[in-house]
């Protein structure tokens, strides 16, 4: 054991420590004798363990302090569990048809115990892979995103309540300036930990890091990321933190969240539908070309922004006399002062998401941590294709933001890329 506490915990002492714990013993129904303990954590950071019992069940998850996927050569704070307990529980208070209840917090062992999203749920990205259709994904993530970016940012609440919100989070430095170094500084320089698939993409590679033009956009969009406190953000809302069955939606680990710009997140859910879309010709098969299933996602992105802008606004009206300070009613007492304030709020949010979505791509692709839809394409030459197309449109995406207004010609432009590469 550490001085300060801290054990890793394996799947014997993690037995002995739920035994021990009355809140998580409770969700066993204090029936230990035919336990079924998983460890099943497949990300890059921490160890996640589910726990089966006759009478009850539950995940635990523990935060190491280094990179689960590299090694103790790139140590990391376990306080980040800390960030992510609160962040799940301000989520589930604000969304809890949508975020697993959590159960348990110790913060020396850097340990959270919380609801098992049981079977049939699946990781979202398995489910992109496989080609299932969600009917109801827009919905459910344009609720979840809508209600938490709403309900901690200035336009409901005020700013000494904001302001200690941000403060809250301040301590999540590290993981904040991981994500500094991979989304916004190694794909654009030559960077230890940075692999793309070679030697099929080493030109598309070298190419991002010699154009001037891309590094200016993403200098901005990091100038947001580190300066900008506009809401209390999940900070890595990819496909693998959603799980899914065809009527659920559940987003979890969000460890990464502090108060951020808000089209960090939408853009991050968009981005990781655009990677799927251009991953889905490296699964199709005879008889199976996933024509349809990549129109689906086309419609599942639009869907997405669409019900996103609408139950924001929708929020925004509710509350439009609420204690928010972001524009005082007194002084936008107009409906046409509400509604440019608005116009001129949400094209700004909709910029920043698709600047977002193309970095989060872009760093998917040549940078350190990919994606499973790409990798589990067997072969290096189709994987390849699929990746290049990806990036290139990545890269107008990301210089050429500017010039969308609505989400259905963002759409139309994946559509001709891809017919065109």
């Amino acid at each position: 054991m550490a001085s300060d506490g801290f054990r890793p915990l394996d799947e014997k002492s993690l037995v002995e420590y739920v035994k021990a714990t009355p809140s998580l013993a409770a969700k066993l129904g204090n029936q230990f004798d035919k336990l079924d303990v998983r460890e099943v954590g497949d990300g890059n950071l921490n160890f996640v363990y589910i726990i089966v019992g006759e009478s009850g069940s539950l995940v635990v998850k523990q935060a190491l302090p280094y990179i689960r996927s590299i090694g103790e050569s790139w140590p990391m704070s376990k306080d980040r569990a800390y960030y992510e307990a609160i962040t799940l529980q301000e989520h589930c208070r604000l969304c809890p048809q949508h975020v697993p209840e959590v159960y348990h917090f110790d913060k020396k062992m850097s340990l959270i115990g919380m609801r098992f999203v049981e079977p049939p749920h699946i990781i979202l990205r398995k489910g992109l892979i496989a080609g299932i259709e969600y009917p109801l994904l827009a919905e459910h993530i344009s609720e979840y995103l809508s209600r938490t970016l709403f309900y901690t940012s200035l336009l409901y609440m005020n700013t000494t309540d904001h302001k200690n919100g941000v403060a809250n989070y301040c301590g999540n430095v590290e993981l904040r300036r991981l994500t500094e170094q991979v989304v916004f500084s190694d794909p654009y320089r030559v960077a230890e930990f940075n692999r793309w698939t070679r030697p099929y993409l080493d030109d598309e590679a070298q190419a991002v890091r010699e154009d001037n033009i891309l590094k200016l956009e993403v200098a901005e969009l990091k100038s947001k990321f580190c300066e900008r406190a506009q809401a209390l953000i999940h900070g890595d809302l990819h496909t693998g933190s959603i799980m899914v069955t065809a009527d659920s939606m559940q987003v979890i680990d969000p460890e990464f969240s502090f108060y951020g710009p808000m089209g960090f997140d939408v853009g991050a859910f968009i981005g990781n539908l655009i990677l799927a879309y251009y991953s889905q010709d490296g699964h199709a098969a005879a008889g199976a070309d996933r024509r349809s299933y990549k129109k689906w996602i086309l419609m599942a992105i639009a869907d997405t922004w669409n019900l996103f802008f609408k139950k924001f606004a929708a929020l925004w009206d509710k509350h439009k006399d609420g204690p928010g300070e972001a524009y005082l009613p007194e002084i936008y007492n107009n409906p046409e002062a509400r509604l440019l304030v608005k116009q001129k709020y949400m094209e700004e949010l909709f910029h920043d998401s698709l600047g977002f979505a193309a970095a989060k791509m872009i760093r998917r692709i040549v940078g350190v941590a990919h994606v499973e839809d790409f990798e589990a394409i067997g072969e290096a030459a189709p994987r390849a294709e699929c990746e290049r197309r990806a990036l290139g449109f990545a890269k107008t995406l990301l210089k050429t933001r500017q010039t969308f207004h609505d989400i259905s010609q963002v759409v139309s432009a994946i559509e001709l890329h891809d017919e065109a590469v």
